[in-house]
Order: C-alpha cells, then structure tokens, then sequence
C-alpha cells in the first residue's frame, strides 16, 4: 500500500506516519511547513519520522492544485489520509480567508485528483467544532451541524460536504474523522495544555477563559491514531466518525493535573467567552467503537504525564 498523508509534519500527521512506518506501510508525505506556529517543531517531527523507515516528503500546498497534480503523476497512490489544515478556531476569526484557501480549495483539490486518478479510499479530519451551537449534552454523528459558530468549523463542515458529493458522484470512498481535541506529545502549541505548561513552568499568567466554566473531551494522540488506522482499513463507502475519549473533564480540574505533574501551582488570569469557543465538548463514540474497534484507553493523567515528559526533554528545561 503506498499512503498519501497531507499534514504529516502537524501533530496528528506526524504521529500517525510515525505509526504507518512502524507497520512497514509505505507512506507519501505532503506539507508546506506554514509558520502558524514554530517550522522548526515541525521539523524535527520530520527528522524523528527518519528513524523509522524511508518515506517520500514533498514541501507543497495543497491549494496549488498543479504542485499537487504532480505528486499524483510520479506515484502510485492507493489511499488518501487528509490531515492537512489551517487549524485554529480564534485565528479563523482573524483570517478566514486562509480557511477558505486551505481547508475548503485544498480539500476540493485532493478529490479532484482521486476522480481524475481513480483512487477510491480517502480518509479525511474533521473537527468536534462542527457541533458548533448544538444544544445536545453528547455529541452524536446524527446530531445537526448546521450551526458552526467560527469560520474554521465552518471549513470542516463544507469538508464534510464536498466528500458526499464525490462519494455519490464518483463512487469515492469518503471517511470523515471529527477529532475531539487531541493532546500529547509533540503537540502544537498554541493548544491549551502546552501554553498551560509553557506558562507555569516560566512563571507567568495562564488565561482561563469563561471563568473556567468550561469543559473538553480530552483525547490521546495514540487513541486518535488508532481510529485513523482503522478507518484506512476498512474504507467505509462514507461514513462519519466520532474519535474522543467520551469522558469530558472542567477546565479547572485539567488545570489541577498539569500543576500537579509539574508540581508547581499555576498564575490564573480569569478571561470572558471567547468568540467561536464551544462551553463544552463531549463525543458519543458508540458509532466508531462498533464500526472502527475504537477504544481510547490512555487516560488524563497518564496524558498529560507523557507530554510533560516529552516536552522537558524537548525544550531542554531544567
């Protein structure tokens, strides 16, 4: 099998390339090392991946569908990971227009590529943030997701849209994966339990925002994984998929487990709501437990830990 992965020096990417490469699959990597956060965490996430196989990386961006084309010609491609997007829902607001041209043309572009190349398996990210103002306490795949409340949840949902509509017309097979805040090592920064760490290791204000009134479906990257592997088996003709942890945790309490780990107490700065931000997130999994054998096992604490770990070793703290 030779597996095209967009994104494969992003977080989710690169731990799923690491995983493919331990399995002796052949991979084909696509990222164009865009600076929204530190190029050279990305990098290295690359350079760790040569420990484990050889590999094929091409420094494109999915928007440029001729770059793209390109990489379809000079490989045989029998299954397609999309990871690749603008990320980030607060800087969506900022920028939309780089969610449109990443998330929404890139998209457009790769399923253009498997019509005009005939490749039937396309495996897709998708995002919790799709749930938007959905008013259920659980989020489940049949839930409505017509009511994004940011411009990046916006972008996933159309992701969503444009796999159907290649499905029925082309016979494509499209799974989309909504990831319910994934964590762990060699995470992306601008995610909360990094800046957390960063913080409170340096001494300075982390801000808490809506008064700490908040709630997330924590998820371990290796959990993520191994539903991302289970849907590039099975290649459902198309199928949405739930991957989070099913156990929420308040904002405060997963505060608590990063002080305790460091072992120093945190600087809080109580913040208002901020805009596209979701009180709470919670996944029903039952759906990719019975259809993708997905059981995320690693728990909070245990996460939390493993960051931690890494990131002292990363950043040389002392």
């Amino acid at each position: 099998m030779n597996i095209l992965v967009t994104g494969g020096a992003g977080f989710i990417g690169f731990h799923l390339c690491k995983k493919l490469l331990e399995n002796n699959e052949n991979i084909i990597i696509i990222d164009n090392f865009n600076d929204y956060y530190d190029i050279k965490l990305k990098r290295d996430r690359i350079f760790e991946l040569k420990k484990f196989g050889n590999f094929k990386i091409y420094e494109i961006d999915i928007s440029e569908f001729n770059n793209l084309k390109n990489v379809f010609s000079e490989n045989k491609i029998d299954k397609i990971c999309h990871l690749a997007a603008q990320a980030g829902v607060r800087y969506s607001i900022e920028n939309p227009f780089v969610y449109e041209h990443t998330n929404n043309l890139g998209t457009l572009n790769l399923l253009e590529l498997c019509k005009k190349f005939n490749i039937k398996n396309f495996i897709y990210a998708s995002s919790s943030s799709v749930y938007g103002g959905n008013d259920s306490e659980i989020f489940s795949e049949i839930d409505n997701v017509d009511k994004p409340i940011s411009l990046y949840a916006a972008t996933k949902k159309t992701n969503e849209l444009y796999a159907y509509t290649y499905h029925h017309l082309y016979n494509i097979n499209c799974t989309g994966l909504r990831f319910f805040t994934a964590y762990g090592p060699w995470g992306r920064p601008d995610m909360a339990y990094f800046k957390f760490t960063k913080n409170i290791l340096e001494k300075k204000e982390i801000e808490i925002y809506n008064n700490g009134e908040m709630m997330r479906d924590f998820t371990y990257i290796d959990d993520i994984v191994l539903g991302i592997i289970n849907a590039l088996e099975k290649c459902y003709p198309y199928e949405i998929f739930n991957l989070g942890n099913n156990n929420p945790i308040k904002l405060l309490n997963f505060v608590e487990i990063i002080e305790k780990c460091l072992d120093k107490k945190s600087i809080q700065k109580m913040m208002p709501l901020q805009d596209g931000d979701v009180i709470k997130t919670c996944a029903n999994i039952d759906k990719a437990k019975k259809m993708l054998d997905f059981n995320p096992k690693i728990d909070m604490n245990t996460g939390i830990k493993n960051f931690i770990n890494w990131y002292i070793k990363y950043y040389n703290v002392k």
